[in-house]
Order: C-alpha cells, then sequence, then structure tokens
C-alpha cells in the first residue's frame, strides 16, 4: 500500500486557521426587506464601517450574483429557491475561510431564508429585517418598477403580484423610512461586532 511521504498535505487548513490570520469571525448578516428597502444602500455603509475596523467583508446582491453566478436563472418560483440555494452554498464558503459576509436580498418567505441558515449554519447566520414599508419603496423607486408592477407589466413583483412574509424572529429589524443609514449600521454594529471580534 502506497504511503503518503507528506501525510501533513493531506488536509486543508481549517476554518479556524483562517480565522487566526484573519484575526476575525466569519459571519453571515442576511438582509432580507421589500424592493426600494435599503437592504444594499445598509449593507454598502456597513461594508465601509467595517473595512475601516479592519475586517474584510464581501457584499453579495443582486447586481454581482444575477450577472455572474446565476446569470441562468429567471424568476419562476423553483428559479428563486434555486437562486438562494446557490447564493447560500457561496456564503458558506466565504464565511467558513473567516470573511464576513454580507447577502442584500429579497428572499420573499421564511422557507427560503430558513434555507439558506440551514446551508449556511445557524450559529452563523444573522437575519435583518430591513422593514420599510411599501409605501415608501414605492416612493423611492428610481427605476420605475413598482409602477410597472402595478400596471401588471412585471409578474410576480414582490410586495405587489408576489407575497413577501416578514420573518418570524429576526435578530434585528430596522425601518429605513424613520432611521438613517448611519443609525442604522450603529445598531448593526452592536448587534455583530461580538460575533465578529476575536477576543
Amino acid at each position: 500500500m502506497e504511503q503518503h511521504i507528506y501525510p501533513i498535505f493531506d488536509k486543508m487548513l481549517t476554518r479556524a486557521d483562517k480565522e487566526e490570520l484573519l484575526g476575525q469571525h466569519g459571519v453571515m448578516i442576511w438582509f432580507t426587506g421589500l424592493s426600494g428597502s435599503g437592504k444594499s444602500t445598509i449593507a454598502i455603509a456597513l461594508e465601509r464601517e467595517l473595512h475601516k475596523r479592519g475586517i474584510l467583508c464581501r457584499i453579495l446582491d443582486g447586481d454581482n450574483i444575477r450577472s455572474g453566478i446565476n446569470n441562468n436563472l429567471g424568476f419562476t418560483e423553483a428559479d428563486r429557491v434555486e437562486n438562494i440555494r446557490r447564493i447560500a452554498e457561496v456564503s458558506k464558503l466565504f464565511v467558513d475561510t473567516g470573511i464576513v459576509t454580507l447577502a442584500a436580498f429579497i428572499s420573499p418567505n421564511n422557507d427560503i431564508r430558513e434555507m439558506a441558515a440551514r446551508i449556511i449554519g445557524k450559529d452563523d447566520f444573522v437575519e435583518v429585517y430591513v422593514s420599510t414599508p411599501i409605501e415608501e419603496c414605492e416612493r423611492r423607486d428610481v427605476k420605475g418598477l413598482y409602477a410597472k408592477a402595478r400596471r401588471g407589466e412585471i409578474k410576480n413583483f414582490t410586495g405587489i403580484s408576489a407575497p413577501f412574509e416578514a420573518p418570524e424572529h429576526p435578530a434585528l429589524t430596522l425601518d429605513t423610512s424613520v432611521l438613517s443609514v448611519e443609525e442604522s449600521v450603529g445598531k448593526l454594529l452592536e448587534l455583530i461586532l461580538p460575533k465578529i471580534e476575536k477576543k
């Protein structure tokens, strides 16, 4: 039987090794809410604040996911589930590498978010509900998506012709119609810094 000359090279480095290198713990911050609620805006602002503190982050949102890894998916129910499944699998790789991962996706029901949490690992999954009312989301809608949805030009649009289920037990709820971006980020930092910073 062939013996390995260098058995030390048979095993990949562990998550603990990566986190020790980075000096941080990997965690997933999963932003859910209606289109226009402020998910990506808050994620971008949070990334900047964490970067200032020397914390390595990665944002995943519709722009960088739908144009790449999920560019073969449409918006059927099956495709929406597969979209979130792939996002969760990619996110798990980032989190297991010690990277703070910020995902901003409508992810409109509890089942789909529960699937993401199971894949990533519930201990690493922090659900943040951006609960901005639909009236405010429509007011902000620079692309006119809500107006098109109300005219029937966009089918299965969440909040208009497709349902959105609010999370049952989010770690944090942020209503950006009453909270500024800075206030939202402040609340997030209070919540997540203890999870990220190595003791």
